[in-house]
């Protein structure tokens, strides 16, 4: 894919605004991930932490209802969003509504998809798989992108900027026409559906 360079201030690059998308069993080394890249590194501004199960939109039977909630209250001003993978994400629930949230088009301008394997799982893991959906290995005729852990500030900034050029010149390649999720599915990796 192609580097969609974003806008760059003297010598350094935009702050954009990004959703973290990822499941809560993984919270401690999501944390570590943001305290890294967005505290310390200063390479995105952070802007929410994933849904949670307590909110009364959660039980909605009207799909369009629960998206514009989760727009409006997790994803609200953020361009991109970054999902990070870890050995059970592929199966959550949250985790498809906020991707279709993400992805949605009409009223709102899609966020940039990205998704980064959590450094725990090495080089290779389970997309969920409305991720997968949106991305293949060539990156030549997709909308998202799929990484290992970031080594270095400005490699982690040059993939945020090529998921906020997407949203323009890449949301054609959109694909989010699947039903959100009622339920979490099947762990590939446990062979369990976790609670």
């Amino acid at each position: 894919m192609a580097c969609r360079r974003g806008n760059v201030v003297g010598n350094q690059q935009t702050k954009r605004k990004v959703f973290i998308s990822f499941y809560q069993g993984d919270r401690a080394e999501v944390e570590t991930f943001i305290d890294r890249w967005a505290a310390e590194e200063a390479v995105f501004i952070a802007k929410a932490l994933g849904a949670l199960g307590n909110d009364d939109f959660i039980d909605s039977g009207n799909p369009a209802y629960v998206m514009t909630q989760i727009r409006e209250k997790y994803l609200g001003d953020s361009t991109v969003t970054i999902v990070l993978v870890g050995s059970c994400t592929h199966s959550r629930r949250y985790v498809d509504w906020e991707i279709k949230s993400s992805l949605r088009r009409g009223t709102y301008t899609p966020n940039g998809l990205l998704g980064i394997i959590l450094p725990s799982l090495g080089e290779s893991a389970f997309l969920p798989p409305r991720f997968n959906d949106n991305w293949d290995k060539t990156e030549a005729n997709c909308y998202a992108s799929y990484r290992v852990a970031p080594t270095s500030a400005s490699q982690l900034g040059d993939w945020i900027e090529d998921a906020h050029g997407a949203r323009t010149s890449q949301a054609d390649l959109i694909v989010n026409h699947q039903e959100m999720w009622k339920y979490n599915r099947e762990c590939k990796v446990h062979g369990d559906t976790h609670s």
